[in-house]
């Protein structure tokens, strides 16, 4: 059975991490090369660093940022902010990243995760899909990019299920609504997804608990991710997974701290 990936996020700005409620409100979380060093002590499967200010300031991921993490790490590491070509992609890639995320400028222009497909495998490729519950009243989602700043009014399952058909090998979906409320992830959504994708999906948005990473899981996850548990050391990466066991989520097993 496949085993369900636990993954750790590091939000960065400025080279620091942080964290906020959707993505605002931004507050200092530490060291990111520190942190993750700390989460491959304690047996993360894999790492994601999202520059959260890159795209609404222009600009390009902090390669430097990438390239500290990388000389600590082991386990496979995803990076996305400020995608917006093939060039973009290459630059991390070289930095030590081994899949990268793009969000706003996929949305834009589709045809880059083709681009980016062809140019270096569907295992490289993941598209961040950022998803908000419609504000018009009727069901589902609709797709949000720019940090969350701007609603494009797709709807987030179909663009979801057209990523996949252009190139997308991943897809990491985060609940907007979620995002940071320690509520749990939006199960409805990523359900949803997993339904219209074969894929992998990482769910994120809104975890507070090792139930909701199992919660996340049994909805059709292959991956579960979160920032806040872990950077407030609420719990460590080998807690939540001895939880997720318990309840019968297959996952890797660690010899991590506090394992």
């Amino acid at each position: 059975m496949l085993k369900v990936r636990v993954i750790p996020c590091l939000d960065v700005r400025g080279g620091r991490v942080v964290k906020g409620v959707r993505f605002q409100n931004l507050k200092d979380s530490g060291d990111p090369v520190e942190a993750a060093a700390r989460y491959e002590a304690e047996g993360a499967d894999e790492l994601v660093i999202l520059d959260v200010s890159a795209t609404p300031e222009g600009r390009g991921h902090q390669r430097e940022t990438v390239e500290g993490v990388r000389s600590v790490l082991s386990v496979p590491l995803t990076v996305g902010g400020g995608v917006r070509a093939v060039s973009d992609a290459r630059a991390l890639l070289e930095a030590g990243a081994d899949k990268v995320g793009v969000n706003t400028a996929a949305v834009r222009r589709p045809e880059l995760l083709n681009d980016l497909a062809e140019e270096f495998g569907r295992q490289c490729t993941v598209l961040a899909l950022d998803a908000a519950r419609r504000e018009d009243g009727k069901p589902g989602w609709e797709v949000v990019i720019t940090s969350g700043r701007e609603r494009t009014g797709r709807d987030a399952v179909e663009w979801a299920a057209e990523a996949e058909a252009l190139g997308a090998g991943e897809i990491l979906l985060t609940s907007w609504d979620r995002d940071g409320t320690k509520l749990g992830f939006d199960l409805e959504l990523t359900s949803a997804v997993a339904a219209r994708v074969s894929c992998p999906i990482i769910a994120s948005g809104g975890v507070a608990t090792p139930e909701h990473m199992a919660e996340g899981a049994e909805a059709g996850a292959t991956a579960v991710l979160a920032a806040s548990i872990f950077h407030e050391r609420t719990f460590s990466v080998a807690q939540v997974k001895t939880v997720m066991a318990a309840r019968g989520v297959p996952v890797r097993k660690t010899t991590g701290v506090d394992a």
